[in-house]
């Protein structure tokens, strides 16, 4: 007799109301299209576990019209 794991319980996903969400609205140009866009961290191969670079995407979502990242969504301490 061959004894196959369980799968995970998947939890019941709660039903939200589209009326009660808010459009984000583009801070710069009033536009409500956002499109999908990277900020790329490098992080150094002296504090990388591997020891080597390693390129770190951050996805965040821009305006499609001028290309503005929502203070909300930009990486903080960007230096």
């Amino acid at each position: 007799m061959t004894v196959k794991p369980m799968k995970p319980l998947k939890k019941p996903q709660k039903q939200v109301n589209i009326e009660d969400t808010e459009s984000l609205v583009c801070d710069a140009c009033g536009n409500y299209t956002f499109i999908k866009s990277y900020f790329i961290r490098r992080l150094s191969p002296l504090m990388s576990p591997t020891g080597q670079e390693a390129m770190i995407p951050i996805e965040v979502f821009a305006c499609g019209n001028c290309g503005k990242v929502p203070d909300k969504m930009m990486p903080t301490n960007d230096s």
